[in-house]
């Protein structure tokens, strides 16, 4: 497993209940600031495989970014148990909700 690989995956098992965090922000912390579509092909490839929490990653402006109707509801409906509310105009409040990781990251 590459090291960013592995940095994403240790970020986003670590996205606490209730919190959430950006393509590009998980990309940044872990290393690579251009990175955030390289997030999203580990979230799509290995989110069962290591049962991460991907419903916490949402993008840059706090909306889902799935685009299956499907998919957008259950991410939106796993949010909304965790206490995370949407706005009017279906975005998340990224100053509210918005969780920084840098102490797990700190910690390697």
């Amino acid at each position: 497993m590459q090291p960013f690989t592995a940095r994403v995956l240790k970020i986003i098992k670590f996205i606490p209940e209730g919190r959430i965090m950006t393509y590009g922000q998980i990309a940044a912390e872990a290393g690579s600031p251009r990175g955030a579509r390289q997030v999203v092909r580990i979230l799509h490839t290995l989110s069962s495989k290591h049962r991460l929490p991907w419903h916490r990653v949402v993008n840059r402006l706090g909306e889902i970014a799935l685009q299956d109707d499907e998919g957008a509801s259950l991410q939106r409906l796993l949010l909304e148990a965790e206490g995370i509310q949407f706005m009017k105009n279906g975005r998340i409040s990224l100053g509210k909700y918005l969780y920084d990781s840098q102490a797990v990251i700190e910690d390697e």
